[in-house]
């Protein structure tokens, strides 16, 4: 409706001997009796709205503390001209209900649930940012499903890093990558984390695969996680800290997945989303947050982490970096602590977490510098093998490049000198390459490129005797030996 009334009723009236910390216990309690939704309420202000029942638009109640004086104004939405007193009962049955809890509870537990609350209003942002996760996540109500996707105050890194996450995988999309499932060539060129690729002089595979997912699926589920965990972080920590400690622990998760794994490619924001759980766990073990809000919320949390981790022991999954990620969380949330606690001492505030993360990195930048990147030492050497082989393949070679068969004594000189020397060359080299450390697959096929390269030598050996001693002894053994070469080579490749 363009213009025109909205359907409302407001009353007011006096607090009358309670603080507003403990008026906002008793309106907290009125609004969950009456089955209200409740997106903000802190100190001196709470929104409700009630609940939509079959065609009947629902209200907004706005409640104002000023100067000891209650506003209670219960509003319609939809944009009806006429309520037909639901306004007017919103505010009676509120003011029923109030006045029956206020008389039901005891002087002693209102004061210590507020005393409760007063603690983690104070620690959630400063400013009465408490309410605000819900808010976020009542979109109905604020502005529709893009207002996850909106910066704003209390929520404002979240909804930026979940537009990096998803503006990366459009821009993979649209340059061609399959969006179910992308194939390794496309992860790696859009910087996923690979040992052989990261240790050789691309640190930065760190950071830019925690904001590349593996397909949609992967993307939506960690984005849930991310926008979860941040709705009730964000708030709670302040917008500075959570940017940090998510960056941060998405580098350190990815460095424990580069120790463990050799050959393992490894993209999303699974790890850095683990961190964050480690920094909420942290915290949900401290004091920072209200006890009747501290253990739903520190089970909740527990069977997600767990759930996650046991999950991870399938395979296909990355558990090192959730490893990773929340421990270093962990780490993290108990640094910010002091801080949380005696926000007015920036020491406490800025030093202790700038301590626990520079020697984070420095311990990671040490051991980065310590991982073996024995992959590519293998794929050189197996290079050096190829070319070792095509030497050692050359005595073929001649003899078709040739006008007229060859003389004797070169071919023995070529298979002596060359032929033999490049294949037990080339067999040392395997053995070398073997006692690196590299996955048991490239072991399995160490040990059949040394029975090839045995096989190799026998049969030249015997193609140097024919040659000798011009003699047709040795044809059935070389026949046999080619047939061997050519079943071996059929697994090896």
């Amino acid at each position: 409706m363009a213009v025109g009334l909205v359907p409302h009723y407001a009353v007011e009236f006096p607090i009358e001997g309670m603080t507003n910390a403990e008026f906002l216990v008793i309106i907290r309690e009125v609004a969950k009796t009456l089955d209200w939704d409740v997106p903000h309420s802190e100190l001196g202000e709470m929104v409700a709205y009630t609940k939509l029942i079959r065609r009947s638009s629902k209200e907004k109640i706005l409640l104002t503390v000023h100067e000891g004086i209650v506003t209670l104004k219960s509003e319609s939405l939809g944009g009806q001209f006429f309520d037909r007193g639901k306004n007017k009962k919103n505010i009676d049955d509120f003011i029923t209900c109030y006045d029956g809890l206020r008389s039901s509870i005891s002087p002693e537990e209102l004061k210590s649930k507020a005393e409760e609350i007063t603690d983690y209003l104070k620690l959630a942002d400063g400013s009465g940012m408490a309410g605000h996760a819900s808010s976020i996540l009542a979109n109905d109500k604020t502005g529709g499903v893009l207002s996850i996707f909106i910066p704003v105050r209390g929520y404002f890194i979240t909804p930026i890093l979940i537009d990096l996450n998803i503006l990366v995988f459009l821009l993979m999309a649209f340059s061609g990558v399959n969006i179910m499932l992308p194939d390794s060539e496309s992860l790696l060129k859009w910087g996923a984390n690979f040992r052989p690729s990261t240790l050789e002089g691309q640190p930065w595979r760190l950071l830019t695969c925690c904001f590349l997912h593996i397909g949609i699926l992967h993307l939506l589920f960690n984005m849930y996680a991310l926008l979860y965990i941040g709705i009730l972080l964000e708030p709670r920590l302040g917008s500075w800290r959570f940017g940090i400690a998510y960056l941060i622990t998405g580098i350190l998760s990815s460095m424990a997945s580069l120790y463990i794994h050799d050959m393992t490619l490894s993209a999303g924001a699974s790890g850095a989303i683990f961190g964050m759980y480690g920094v909420f766990l942290a915290m949900l073990t401290t004091n920072l947050i209200e006890k009747a809000t501290r253990k739903p919320l520190l089970t909740s949390i527990a069977i997600f982490v767990g759930y996650n981790l046991l999950n991870g022991m399938k395979g296909g999954i990355d558990n090192a970096a959730h490893i990773g990620g929340l421990v270093s969380g962990i780490a993290m949330g108990y640094s910010f602590y002091p801080g949380l606690t005696k926000s007015e001492n920036r020491k406490l505030e800025f030093g202790l977490p700038a301590v626990l993360i520079i020697a984070l990195l420095v311990f990671s930048s040490w051991e980065y510098r310590r991982i073996p990147n024995d992959i590519v030492e293998y794929q050189k050497g197996m290079k050096k093998f190829s070319k070792l082989e095509r030497r050692a393949m050359r005595f073929y070679a001649k003899q078709r490049q040739a006008a007229f068969p060859l003389p004797a004594g070169e071919l023995l000189t070529e298979i002596k000198d060359t032929s033999l020397v490049s294949w037990q060359a080339g067999r040392e080299l395997i053995q070398h390459l073997d006692k690196l450390h590299i996955p048991d697959q490239l072991h399995n096929r160490n040990e059949k490129l040394i029975a090839y390269c045995d096989l190799r030598i026998n049969c030249f050996q015997l193609m140097y005797l024919t040659i000798k001693d011009t003699t047709q002894e040795y044809y059935n053994q070389i026949r046999d030996y080619n047939e061997s070469i050519d079943s071996l080579m059929k697994t090896i490749k």
